[in-house]
């Protein structure tokens, strides 16, 4: 078993972490955001009406989605 001393000695120690990012910061949070966006479109494009294209749930995923986007065609 460790004794005090050696308790002491690795108490200041970084836990295996590096002091930098291996990636760019700003790219990882961009393709963060990317994933997060593509997984939204199957989501909502697994829930849409028989209806539906595939451009309306693209265009409802970035927002743009117009009242003639979201409801049936006669």
């Amino acid at each position: 078993m460790a004794g005090p001393d050696q308790a002491a000695q690795h108490s200041t120690e970084v836990l295996h972490q590096r002091k930098s990012l291996g990636q760019c910061p700003v790219k990882m949070a961009l393709t963060g955001f990317a994933f997060a966006g593509i997984i939204g479109y199957f989501v909502l494009y697994s829930k849409k009406k028989p209806e539906a294209s595939a451009l309306d749930v693209a265009k409802v995923t970035a927002g743009v989605a117009r009242p003639e986007n979201t409801h049936p065609r006669n």
